[in-house]
């Protein structure tokens, strides 16, 4: 897994009720919603998913909108981001098995896809509890996975990346 470090300038919009003269407070505020922001942005194409914020570096004076009072704050800071990676190999567990394939959840990345086709030697058997089996292994919801990524693609409209994994490789498959 790959963590980067980035420096990013954000806008912090402040309501005027968390407003206050003393310093430390008008920081913690500006935290606060710096960290929810991030949340609810989840990643970015460029620095991947938001993992962490290390470092508040700076905040700029503060710009009153006139029409709600709210406080526009441009602020400064270093985050840890978490980006995929092709040829890079991790760990995550089967959510979701398909007669194509298998969705697998990786920490933050919850859209990755494992073709069948890239399984080799699994057969998939349906039934209730669908799984993909090969010789005494077998792949069912909420295995643990070793898998090396073949591709990704950023999807706009989910701020997620789409995955595509392969078991094919020393050392890959059910742990």
């Amino acid at each position: 897994m790959v963590f980067l470090q980035a420096e990013m300038s954000w806008n912090v919009l402040i309501h005027p009720d968390q407003l206050s003269p003393e310093g430390l407070l008008l920081r913690k505020s500006i935290l606060t919603r710096l960290l929810e922001d991030m949340t609810n942005r989840k990643a970015s194409k460029d620095h991947g998913y938001f993992v962490a914020v290390n470092e508040l570096k700076a905040i700029s004076e503060g710009k009153v909108r006139e029409l709600t009072g709210d406080v526009l704050f441009p602020v400064t800071f270093t985050c840890i981001t978490e980006k995929p990676m092709k040829g890079e190999i991790l760990v995550g567990s089967v959510e979701k098995i398909l007669k194509h394939g298998v969705f697998l959840k990786s920490g933050p990345m919850e859209n990755i896809f494992l073709s069948g086709k890239t399984m080799n030697e699994y057969k998939y058997i349906g039934g209730e509890s669908p799984m993909f089996m090969k010789d005494h292994s077998k792949l069912e919801k909420g295995t643990a996975v070793r898998f090396k990524v073949m591709g990704f693609r950023w999807m706009e409209a989910d701020r997620q990346f789409q995955l595509l994994a392969t078991l094919a490789g020393d050392f890959l498959g059910p742990l």
